[in-house]
């Protein structure tokens, strides 16, 4: 494993974040594909085994029950000091005035129930989900600064939102001598690059680093063009994020692959990776081979060629998942 610094801050993370959307109840079951604890197990145990030591979560997975799930994987198989744990607010948890958004009435409530959850005093990344057009700015990333000031978390990070809207909160934040967010959870794989015409170039300006979901695309570029997964064909997301242009980009992981000899998710990574301003993808698992391969992609070094042939055929798209 590597380790890196998120952004310009001093936190040591691990090159590669494991990701836990897929671990849940499954009579809660957000997202669709989710496993139970029990065959959750293994792949937290495995992560620890290579290394992986930033854990991203949010209170929404599974209504809850990915958080307590973490929690309780956390202290199984490391300890809380070895882990970097990361959670989010935003999504509905109920239908009360804090069940959701960025009030500060939700965040004090919602940072209670996810330490509750989670087994622990503190997380050292809490991140909003989504931007809330409904509370004042100010009232958030006040809200956000008094969490960390109460020792309830350690640093402070956003997710997949415009970038004029991530860049209106940090000026709230340094206007008023407020915690800056450290991080930016944006969608970002060879099948969506749109955060690369603004948000990239204002987290390199800022020293935010960029910790990407969805680095492999939802899956789309581990298999030959066509191919039906669990996740993609119980993803109604994804209709809205990837296009039928995709494919010649697919197919160009799959040679790339082919000459290299290794899995179409190591060269998928690998690109990812590159990029200076990512800090470290959140990779999630549900097989034994996808860490395996997260990490494998750690030792590919793309050439120009190939990043060439893996660039070449993008076409603009809508932004999405926000």
């Amino acid at each position: 494993m590597e380790y890196t610094r998120l952004g310009s801050t001093g936190l040591k993370i691990s090159r590669l974040a494991l990701g836990t959307m897929s671990y849940g109840a499954p009579d809660k079951a957000f997202p669709a594909w989710a496993m139970d604890e029990d065959a959750a197990q293994p792949f937290f145990r495995q992560a620890v085994e290579l290394g992986i030591t930033f854990w991203d979560t949010a209170n929404v997975y599974s209504a809850g029950s990915s958080e307590e799930i973490v929690g309780r994987a956390m202290r199984k198989y490391s300890t809380r000091d070895n882990v970097v744990l990361a959670t989010k607010v935003h999504f509905p948890m109920h239908d009360g005035p804090g069940g959701s958004g960025q009030s500060r009435k939700a965040i004090m409530e919602n940072i209670d129930a996810s330490l509750k959850r989670l087994g622990t005093d503190y997380v050292d990344l809490y991140q909003i989900h989504r931007f809330d057009p409904t509370t004042p700015i100010e009232e958030t990333m006040e809200a956000l600064h008094d969490v960390v000031k109460a020792g309830k978390a350690r640093y402070i990070g956003a997710s997949a939102m415009w970038t004029w809207q991530f860049a209106s909160m940090q000026h709230a934040a340094d206007l008023n001598g407020w915690t800056r967010f450290v991080s930016m959870q944006d969608q970002y794989s060879l099948l969506y690059r749109e955060e690369e015409r603004e948000m990239f170039g204002l987290l390199a300006h800022q020293g935010v680093g960029s910790i990407p979901y969805s680095p492999l695309a939802k899956g789309r570029v581990t298999h030959p063009w066509g191919t039906t997964t669990a996740r993609n064909s119980n993803d109604a997301v994804q209709d809205r994020t990837f296009v039928d242009a995709d494919e010649p980009i697919v197919n160009a992981v799959e040679a790339v692959a082919a000459e290299r000899g290794v899995a179409m998710a190591q060269i998928a990574l690998a690109w990812v990776l590159r990029n200076p301003v990512v800090s470290a993808p959140i990779v999630g698992s549900t097989k034994v081979q996808h860490l395996d391969d997260a990490v494998a992609a750690l030792d590919i070094e793309l050439t120009d060629d190939e990043v060439t042939a893996l660039e070449e055929h993008y076409t603009p798209r809508r932004p999405a998942g926000f």
